[in-house]
């Protein structure tokens, strides 16, 4: 007996992806992206669980994740309202913190990962 499951359209497909996505607002999908760079960010800086975490660490990795983090945070902050925006510091703040930690030899203050934008991390 054949495969009953009728073939998906993708031009069908793509429009209810549109679709789905116009009905998100812009403060869940800056959130959300911001969360991811924050997990990647976090695993590069050897903060993931388990006893594998240390072999994600990956400081240059960390770095660049960090700066897209802290440019998406800054440029975002206005629009997306203070308890938002407050949140997404937070998390930036540590992840800025915990990468001065991982690091052997440690950036000078404003120099670390997205200080440019944030200033220096205490």
């Amino acid at each position: 007996m054949a495969d009953q499951t009728p073939e998906l359209d993708p031009a069908a497909e793509g429009a209810r992806e549109l679709r789905d996505i116009a009905e998100v607002p812009s403060v869940e999908v800056i959130t959300t992206a911001a969360v991811h760079l924050m997990s990647a960010a976090a695993v590069k800086c050897g903060l993931a669980e388990g006893p594998e975490a240390r072999e994600h660490l990956d400081l240059a990795e960390a770095r660049v994740l960090i700066g897209a983090l802290a440019g998406l945070v800054t440029a975002a902050a206005p629009d997306i309202g203070n308890q938002h925006a407050r949140a997404l510091r937070d998390g930036l703040r540590s992840l800025q913190l915990a990468f001065r930690e991982a690091s052997v030899v440690p950036d000078p203050p404003g120099q670390g990962p997205g200080e440019r934008l944030t200033g220096p991390v205490r």
